[in-house]
């Protein structure tokens, strides 16, 4: 497998959750690695994006990211922008006009770049953090003809936050720990008004056995909301009384108690 197709197989494996849908992009993967074998996989453009989070004051109007293609071909997509929500420890994405992407359509040339625009037509106050999911999705050329095997069409995920007014907020975290049939689950209920960005997550038990869940980012809880991950643990691993959980919010080291709900 080429370092390419290494880099597209690592993008098409993603999760997207919308209220009306739900695309699973990570089953394909497998599909998409035995179609590479066999030469039957043709990979899309790969896009640059800066800056790869966009965050707006509570008097900003509008804000905007730079796309470019290193490609040879030109790359043409489709930008839209959907209100971020996180229920039932699931991430949802809904259409929204509370922010409009300026071009919705792209046309890219090679080795060239594509301001993209982000306008908020009414700019609502709001008390809390407002979260945005900003996508581009790859589209085919014009006119395209219909390629041997499989082509790949990359999806690019930039959050957007729009702050409110008044003095800078901070998230506020409770931490969970529980057990359901499908296998343990970490959950974060964020009280607090401003997003957490969740890394680098260890479980320690009283004795002080530590415990990786995650290395890398793991995610975000999102201001006022609840968020729930999957986490594998040893099999030996002694879950209950007084446990803490160290980890990096915002890129800060946080270490705090975290609660063992009793299992069903």
């Amino acid at each position: 497998m080429t370092t390419s197709y290494r880099r597209c197989l690592t993008l098409v494996c993603a999760r997207v959750t919308a209220r009306t849908a739900s695309l699973s992009l990570c089953a394909m993967a497998m599909v998409f690695a035995l179609l590479v074998a066999s030469g039957g996989v043709v990979c899309a453009a790969t896009l640059q994006i800066s800056p790869v989070m966009v965050e707006l004051a509570a008097g900003d109007n509008a804000s905007g990211l730079t796309l470019r293609n290193p490609g040879d071909k030109p790359l043409y997509g489709q930008v839209r922008v959907f209100k971020w929500s996180q229920a039932n420890g699931e991430e949802i994405l809904a259409p929204t006009q509370d922010i409009v992407a300026s071009p919705p359509l792209i046309q890219i040339p090679a080795q060239a770049e594509q301001l993209v625009r982000l306008v908020r037509p009414s700019m609502q106050p709001a008390n809390a953090e407002q979260s945005y999911r900003l996508l581009i999705d790859e589209l085919p050329e014009p006119d395209a003809k219909l390629a041997d095997g499989v082509t790949i069409r990359l999806r690019y995920s930039v959050p957007v936050f729009v702050e409110p007014a008044g003095p800078p907020r901070l998230p506020e975290l409770i931490w969970s720990i529980s057990r359901a049939a499908q296998g343990w689950q970490l959950g974060v209920e964020n009280a607090g008004a401003h997003r957490a960005q969740i890394s680098a997550i260890e479980l320690v038990d009283a004795s002080g056995k530590a415990y990786v869940l995650n290395k890398g980012l793991l995610g975000y809880a999102l201001a006022g909301q609840h968020r729930q991950w999957p986490i594998t643990l040893p099999s030996d691993a002694e879950i209950g009384g007084e446990m803490t959980v160290r980890a990096a919010v915002n890129a800060s080291p946080v270490s705090t108690s975290i609660r063992v709900q009793p299992q069903p």
